[in-house]
């Protein structure tokens, strides 16, 4: 039986494969153009499953696809690499052979022996002759040359290498070998930054004197699955075993991971193989709640990158949560280096506004979890001295949530604590209240066995936390404070959303962090909806003791 994937490329023999025709059919479309090619997206995203299917398809079109990888060069000497690198060459050239189930002539394996490549001209002067000895029917002398993890490639030889591409590529004499490049990385060529003294992007570029130079670049997007794409995948599943979803479970996995397709196929994997489900029974969304619960705890390798990426710089933590925080937002810019390295690291996009956002509400999950304090120093003060309450009062027999009198007891907290939220440890003094409102809400759901999802509506500038407890859904959506339009707007935005998950009542918070800001309360019905508000005030500075 196949499986879900996880673990490197998948292979269409033993794990459920998105076909991904359209992206397929638009890479093969540019190499039979003889595009030279760049691909710099996230790790897991993909990437080495579709060239792999790509070159398989243009070998049975009788083209010459050649397959490297640079991860191994990353500590590389690069006095040793074109040696390395012809030696792979060598390996991957019999490999085409062998598929093809042919042997190469004499006059090749000759050439192959007799030649040495040292440097980047050695390398251009190779191509150029390996092109005379290989057979001459059908596309058989296109040779296509794909590169992984390109951005591995040891300092001092990427200036060189590109220069070479970029020579080849503008050869008028004879045809031109590789006929088409594949470079696909995680950094971009401009990301590199190995030689300063000329930007690694024109390298790409011609430079001939009296023409405006044109980059040869030809970027290729690959974006996350779709929808569709998510229940083809699904699908498959079910043909072979039998076990069906309940359709609003993949509506759900596509919504909380955004087509990620790690995460997609990690919640597969889940539901599928580590969960006692037995396969005649539908999968539901009780069982998609305690996957999705496993995916917000668990440090799978896909977590294991998001977490190491925001810790890089100390100023990712305020930008995220800018992001996050505020609904004017940040706008979109790559010449930003901190949206750049984000984006890079596959934590943050381009929304349709141009306006910043998290590209998925796991990832904004973990990183409100990644930010916030173990210890905040006040989990003692969550409830007073005189009502002597615990967590466990707010569920009653019945097991319906009460949470007004939850909230109500959270905005007594930070008026209770006082300046003592601004020593809350390493936590900008902006985000503070946002942070204690999840780990509040997040010990309560612990508590009674609840579960909390992100919902993230725009990817920025609103939190909304829904709460899942017997069957039953509590909205709490929370902002900081932009003005009275944003607050008003606020209420109608929750109401919507509201409607849209079948829930009657929703929670408003605001946290107003002005110098005299005026704490708030107020039930209303919007729309047939009830909509309790707050408005939090977080002081700013510890009151002067005169």
């Amino acid at each position: 039986m196949k499986t879900f994937g996880t673990q490197g490329p998948v292979s269409p023999e033993e794990n459920y494969v998105v076909s991904r025709t359209e992206e397929l059919a638009d890479f093969i479309d540019r190499v039979k153009k003889g595009k030279y090619i760049v691909l710099f997206a996230p790790r897991q995203t993909g990437k080495t499953t579709l060239f792999r299917a790509a070159l398989d398809a243009l070998i049975a079109e009788a083209y010459f696809p050649i397959q490297l990888n640079f991860e191994l060069y990353i500590d590389f000497p690069a006095s040793d690499f074109y040696v390395s690198f012809y030696k792979r060459l060598r390996e991957q050239i019999a490999c085409v052979f062998e598929k093809r189930g042919a042997t190469p002539s004499k006059a090749l394996t000759q050439f192959l022996d007799n030649t040495e490549v040292t440097d980047a001209v050695t390398m251009m002067e190779f191509f150029k002759r390996l092109v005379r000895f290989l057979p001459e029917h059908d596309n058989s002398q296109k040779v296509v040359l794909i590169i992984d993890e390109f951005d591995a490639i040891p300092r001092g030889t990427v200036r060189g290498f590109l220069h070479s591409l970029r020579y080849i590529y503008h050869e008028q004499s004879g045809p031109r070998c590789p006929y088409s490049v594949g470079v696909v990385g995680v950094k971009n060529i401009t990301q590199l930054d190995y030689d300063r003294s000329i930007s690694p992007l024109r390298v790409l570029t011609p430079a001939k004197q009296g023409q405006i130079p044109i980059n040869i670049q030809d970027e290729f997007h690959l974006p996350n699955f779709t929808l569709a794409q998510v229940r083809e995948l699904f699908e498959q599943y079910t043909c072979e075993v039998g076990q069906v979803f309940d359709a609003e479970v993949i509506t759900s996995i596509h919504k909380q991971t955004a087509g990620q397709p790690f995460l997609v196929n990690r919640c597969a994997q889940i539901l599928t193989e580590e969960m006692d489900i037995a396969k005649t029974e539908m999968v539901t969304m009780g069982h998609f709640s305690k996957a999705h619960t496993q995916l917000l705890r668990e440090r799978n390798t896909n977590i294991e990158h998001l977490l190491t990426n925001i810790r890089r710089d100390r100023h990712f933590e305020s930008l995220l949560m800018r992001i996050a925080s505020y609904e004017r937002g940040l706008p979109f810019s790559l010449d930003n280096n901190l949206i750049n390295e984000l984006a890079t690291y596959g934590v943050v996009t381009e929304g349709a506004n141009g306006m910043c956002e998290i590209v998925n509400p796991i990832y904004q999950h973990r990183i409100l979890q990644a930010f916030k304090p173990l210890f905040n120093g006040l989990e003692g003060e969550y409830f007073s001295e005189e009502s002597g309450a615990d967590f466990i009062d707010y569920l009653t027999p019945t097991g319906v949530i009460e949470m007004e009198p939850l909230l109500d007891n959270f905005q007594e907290f930070i008026a209770r604590v006082g300046f003592r939220i601004l020593q809350v440890p390493d936590t900008p003094q902006e985000y503070v209240g946002q942070h204690l409102l999840y780990a509040y809400l997040d010990y309560f759901v612990r508590i009674v066995g609840a579960d909390m999802f992100l919902e993230v509506q725009t990817g920025r500038g609103r939190i909304d936390l829904l709460i899942l407890h017997n069957q039953r859904k509590y909205i709490v959506e929370t902002k900081i404070w932009e003005g009275d339009r944003y607050y008003q707007a606020g209420k109608k935005q929750l109401g919507a959303y509201l409607k849209l998950e079948g829930a009657q009542e929703g929670y408003y918070i605001v946290f107003d962090h002005r110098n005299n800001p005026a704490s708030r309360v107020e039930t209303e019905t919007v729309d047939g909806l009830t909509i309790r508000s707050y408005v939090i005030p977080v002081l700013q500075e510890r009151p002067s003791s005169v």
